[in-house]
C-alpha cells in the first residue's frame, strides 16, 4: 500500500511516467526487458538511497503477472475501516465534554496501545500534555477522564494493567452469580495467586472448594486480557483479500516462480513527452524559455528513468531471494513436508546471492509465498540445525513441532517440565539439553509447567 502511494505520488509529479496498459497479464521475469528507446545509463541506481530502509517497500508491484482469475488461495482476511482508537474517539464524541476536557481525553486516547491499555504513567502523560498541547493539568483530572474513557466499548479500555482490565470487565456481569462473585474477589484480592495458579493457596484462604475455584476460575478465563485485540478479529469486521508477493505453481514437476504484483500497474516513459523536444519547432530557438523547457525535460526524464531502473534492481533482488530459498528447500516446496524442511540461516541464502544479510533479513520478515499448500510467510523457511543420535542434520523447526505436540497432548493438571520433555525428546531421537528446550518452548511461546496447570 505505501508503494503504491508511491507510485501514485511519482505520477502526478512527473509528467514522463504513465502507467502502461497491457493486453494482456505478463509475468515479472527475474531480467526486464529494456524499453524501446531508452537511452544508454551505465549509472548504478539503488532504491536503498531513496526509500526509508525501516519502510522495506515490495517495489516488484509495479508490473503486472499471470494471476489466474480463479485461483482462490490468495485470500487472506484482515481488519479494515476505521482504526480502534478512531473508534474510541468516536464514543469520546458522546460525552458532554468542554474543548479542554475533550482534548485531555482525546491525548489519553491517543496514547492507549493497540492491545488497550495505557501503561504510560499518568504523570508522564502531563508532563507530555504541558509540552506539546500547551494545556496545564494534573493526574487527578486525568484519572477522572480516564474513568470515562473506561466506560467504553471494548470492556476494559484504557486499563493501566491486567488486573484493573479484568476488574473493568467482571464488574459488569451479574455479581448475583457466586461464580462471577468469587472470580471477582479473586481477581481484586488474590491476584498474585491466580496468575502464578498457586490455587491451593487461593482455597485455603477463602474456604472454598476445588470446584468452586474451577466454576471461579472458568468466568475469569472468558475475559479479554487485550480487549484492543478484538477491534481487529477478522470474524468480527470486514475484511479484503491480501497478495501473497511470490506465486509458486509447479508443470510437470518444475516449479514456476513468479512475483505477484496484481492490480498494480506497470510504469513507462510517456513518449509524447521525451519526444517534445525533438519535434518541437523551435528546437534550435536558444531563448531563455527554450533552454528552460528543455531543462525540465531532461530532469524529469532522467528521474523517471531512475525511478523504474531503480524498481527493477529491486525486482531483481526480491526473485533472486527466493529463487535461492526455493533451491535450497526444493524438497520441501514438492509438498509442503515439514520433515522435508532443511536448516537454512539468512547467511546460507546471503552467501549464495551474495547479498547482504540485512537485506535477506528484510526480505524474510516482511514476504508471503502461495504454493500449492497454502500462502506461507518467508521467514518460516529459516531454521537453524542440529544433528540427531543417526548424525543426520535436522531442523529445529521439526524439533519445535514435537515440543508443541508433546505439550499439546499432556495431563494439564500435571504438565510436562523442561527436564521431562528433554528425556521425550531424547526417546525420539533428538538428544537435546534441558535449558535447550527451555529455549525452544519460549520461542514458542509456550510458559513453564507450572503456568500451565489447569483444574480438571
Amino acid at each position: 500500500m505505501q508503494l503504491e502511494q508511491r507510485i501514485k505520488e511519482e505520477l502526478e509529479v512527473n509528467p514522463m511516467l504513465e502507467e502502461t496498459v497491457p493486453e494482456e497479464n505478463n509475468t515479472v521475469e527475474l531480467e526486464s526487458e529494456e524499453k524501446e528507446n531508452k537511452d544508454d545509463n551505465t549509472d548504478e541506481f539503488s532504491l536503498e538511497d531513496y526509500y526509508n530502509e525501516d519502510e522495506y517497500i515490495p517495489s516488484y508491484k509495479l508490473s503486472t503477472s499471470n494471476y489466474s482469475s480463479d485461483d482462490k488461495r490468495s485470500d487472506i482476511p484482515f481488519s479494515v475501516g476505521s482504526t480502534f482508537h478512531e473508534y474510541l474517539e468516536s464514543q469520546l464524541g458522546e460525552l458532554q465534554l468542554d474543548d479542554r476536557q475533550h482534548a485531555l481525553a482525546s491525548f489519553l486516547i491517543g496514547n492507549i496501545d493497540d492491545d488497550g491499555y495505557l501503561r504510560r504513567k499518568l504523570d508522564a502523560v502531563v508532563d507530555d500534555i504541558a509540552f506539546l498541547q500547551n494545556i496545564k493539568t494534573d493526574e487527578v483530572e486525568l484519572i477522572d477522564l480516564l474513568h470515562k474513557i473506561q466506560e467504553f466499548e471494548p470492556l476494559g479500555v484504557g486499563s493501566r494493567d491486567l488486573r484493573e482490565c479484568l476488574l473493568l470487565q467482571i464488574e459488569e456481569k451479574d455479581l448475583h452469580m457466586p461464580a462471577i462473585k468469587l472470580a471477582m474477589n479473586i481477581i481484586k484480592n488474590h491476584f498474585e495467586e491466580f496468575t502464578h495458579k498457586h490455587y491451593d493457596k487461593i482455597i485455603s484462604r477463602l474456604g472454598i472448594s476445588e470446584d468452586e475455584l474451577k466454576s471461579a476460575i472458568d468466568e475469569i478465563l472468558k475475559l479479554n486480557p487485550k480487549p484492543g485485540s478484538t477491534f481487529s478479529d477478522p470474524a468480527n469486521r470486514a475484511s479484503e483479500q491480501v497478495t501473497p508477493d511470490f506465486l509458486l505453481e509447479y508443470k510437470d514437476d518444475n516449479p514456476i516462480l513468479t512475483l505477484n504484483a496484481k492490480n498494480v500497474p506497470e510504469l513507462r516513459i510517456n513518449r509524447s513527452y521525451a519526444d517534445l523536444i525533438d519535434n518541437n519547432p523551435k528546437k534550435d530557438d536558444n531563448s531563455k524559455q527554450q533552454k528552460e523547457l528543455i531543462s525540465f525535460v531532461k530532469q524529469k526524464l532522467d528521474s523517471a528513468k531512475w525511478f523504474i531502473d531503480a524498481i527493477k534492481q529491486r525486482q531483481n533482488t526480491l526473485m533472486v531471494t527466493m529463487q535461492t530459498i526455493l533451491d535450497y528447500q526444493k524438497e520441501y516446496f514438492k509438498d509442503g513436508d515439514d520433515k522435508k524442511l532443511r536448516p537454512m540461516i539468512l547467511k546460507d541464502i546471503a552467501d549464495v546471492t551474495r547479498l547482504d544479510i540485512s537485506t535477506i533479513s528484510r526480505v524474510a520478515n516482511s514476504k508471503y509465498i502461495q504454493t500449492n499448500f497454502g500462502i506461507i510467510p518467508l521467514k518460516y523457511f529459516f531454521s537453524e540445525g542440529m544433528q540427531n543420535e543417526a548424525g543426520e542434520e535436522v531442523s529445529t523447526r521439526e524439533i519445535k513441532k514435537i515440543l508443541k505436540e508433546c505439550i499439546e497432548n499432556e495431563e494439564k493438571r500435571k504438565p510436562v517440565t523442561d527436564d521431562q520433555l528433554a528425556d521425550i525428546l531424547k526417546q525420539k531421537g533428538y538428544p537435546i539439553a534441558r535449558r535447550t528446550v527451555a529455549k525452544y518452548r519460549e520461542q514458542l511461546e509456550i510458559p513453564v509447567a507450572r503456568l500451565r496447570k489447569e483444574l480438571n
